[in-house]
C-alpha cells in the first residue's frame, strides 16, 4: 500500500509536464478580448536642436575697461592700452553666451572723446546693424562720458537690435577688476530677446539703464551709475537678466534724428551757475561761436540777473538756450522760476547739463525754434 501511494505521487508532476508541453507547443489563436504585444519601436525620440546663438560684435573705444596700471599699488593707470581681442580673451566664457566678433573703433579715455568719434561710431553702428550677420553691438567705452555717448546714440542709432555700453571704474591690471564681470553681462544683456526695441542700454554694477536716464553719480566707487529719477531698466547677474518697464520716451528708429550726411555737430556750450555769476563766460561763448548754451542753473535753473540779461541778449542774436539744473536730481519746469516764454528759453526737464547738451546739438541739426525744440525736449 505504502509503494503504490509513493508511485503515484511520483507521477502526478510528470503527468502535469506533459500535459504542459503538448499545451505550450500547440500553436495559440489570438484571443478575441487580447490584442497581440506591439512590438517595440526601433526609432528614437527627436532631440530639440539648441536655439542659435545671437551674434555680438563688440566694438572698442578705449576706456579704463582696457586701461593698465603701472603698478597694482598705484592708483594711476593708462585708458585703453588693451585692444578688443584682449578684452574678448580675457573673459572666455563670453563665447558660451553668444558668437563674438570685434573691431576697433577708437583706443581713448573718453574724457577726449569728441564729436568726429561720435559721428564715426555711430555711423559704424548703423552699419554694423544693417547686416543680417550681426543681432546687436555691445561698446565698450570709458565712464566719463559713457552717459553722452550713449545718449547720442539712442537718438541716431536706426535699428531696433541691441546696443549696448560698458565700461568699468577699475582698469584690466587692478586687483579685483570690475571689468570682465561687466563685459560679461553687457553680451549677455546684448544677446538677451528683451533688450531689443529699447533703445540704447549701459551696463555696468549689475544694472541695466537705459541711455536717456543714466548717470554717473561717483568719481571712483565700482556702484557710480544711476538712472536717478527712473531707475533701472533690468538687473544682471551672472549673465541673468531681470527686466522692468520699458522706456515710454523715443528713441533710435522712432527718432527722426539722423548723422547719415553730417559732417560735423553744432558747438553748443555748458556754462555753470553760481552765486554772484558774471554774464562774460556767456558773452565768450556768443562771440566763440555757440550755437546754443546749457545753463546749468542754481535750483530749478535759475542763475544772476546779469547772467539772464545775457542769455537774452544771445538769444536774440539766435543761439538756442536751454535751462538744465546743476543739481543732481529734480525737473527743470517751464515758466516756473524764470518766463521761458517771454525770453525764448527751452526747459531741460528731466536732462542733466551733458544730456540737455546732446539733444540740443542734435536739435539744432533741424530747428532754431525754442518751440520746436521744447517739443524735442519733451518727447526724447
Amino acid at each position: 500500500m505504502r509503494a503504490i501511494h509513493f508511485r503515484a505521487l511520483w507521477t502526478v508532476p510528470v503527468v502535469l509536464c506533459a500535459l504542459a508541453s503538448v499545451l505550450y507547443a500547440a500553436p495559440q489563436a489570438p484571443s478575441a478580448q487580447t490584442a497581440p504585444a506591439a512590438k517595440p519601436s526601433q526609432e528614437k525620440p527627436a532631440q530639440e536642436k539648441p536655439a542659435p546663438r545671437a551674434r555680438v560684435r563688440i566694438l572698442a573705444t578705449g576706456g579704463t575697461i582696457a586701461g593698465a596700471q603701472a603698478s597694482q599699488t598705484e592708483y594711476g593707470y593708462k585708458s585703453g592700452t588693451f585692444k578688443v581681442e584682449d578684452l574678448i580673451s580675457a573673459v572666455p566664457s563670453m563665447k558660451e553666451l553668444a558668437t563674438l566678433s570685434g573691431e576697433q573703433v577708437a583706443n581713448i579715455g573718453s574724457q577726449d572723446m569728441n564729436d568726429q568719434i561720435w559721428l564715426r561710431l555711430a555711423n559704424r553702428v548703423n552699419e554694423v546693424l544693417k547686416s543680417d550677420d550681426v543681432d546687436a553691438v555691445v561698446i565698450t567705452h570709458g565712464t566719463d562720458t559713457m552717459e553722452e555717448t550713449a545718449y547720442f546714440l539712442n537718438l541716431v542709432v536706426k535699428s531696433a537690435k541691441p546696443v549696448v555700453l560698458v565700461g568699468s571704474m577699475r582698469p584690466a591690471t587692478a586687483v579685483s577688476a570690475d571689468g570682465p564681470a561687466n563685459l560679461y553681462n553687457a553680451v549677455a544683456v546684448a544677446a538677451d530677446p528683451g533688450a531689443r526695441g529699447r533703445g540704447v542700454l549701459v551696463v555696468i554694477n549689475d544694472e541695466v539703464h537705459a541711455a536717456r536716464n543714466v548717470e554717473k553719480m561717483n568719481t571712483t566707487n565700482v556702484e557710480a551709475f544711476s538712472s536717478p529719477e527712473r531707475g533701472p531698466q533690468a538687473l544682471v547677474h551672472t549673465g541673468k537678466i531681470s527686466w522692468f518697464q520699458p522706456m515710454d520716451k523715443r528713441n533710435t528708429v522712432r527718432s527722426e534724428f539722423s548723422v547719415e550726411e553730417l559732417q560735423k555737430l553744432p558747438r553748443v556750450d555748458i556754462l555753470y551757475a553760481h552765486a554772484n555769476m558774471s554774464p562774460d563766460l556767456i558773452d565768450a561763448a556768443v562771440r566763440g561761436g555757440a550755437k546754443g548754451i546749457v545753463m546749468a542753473g542754481v535750483g530749478d535753473g535759475n542763475m544772476t540777473e546779469g547772467a539772464l540779461a545775457a542769455l537774452e541778449r544771445a538769444r536774440q542774436k539766435g543761439v538756442l538756450v536751454v535751462r538744465s539744473t546743476r543739481l543732481p536730481t529734480g525737473m527743470v519746469l517751464r515758466n516756473n522760476e524764470v518766463n521761458d516764454d517771454k525770453s525764448g528759453f527751452v526747459a531741460s526737464g528731466e536732462f542733466n547739463p551733458p544730456k540737455s547738451r546732446v539733444l540740443a546739438q542734435l536739435a539744432l541739426t533741424e530747428t532754431n525754434d525754442p518751440k520746436r525744440v521744447q517739443q524735442m525736449f519733451d518727447m526724447y
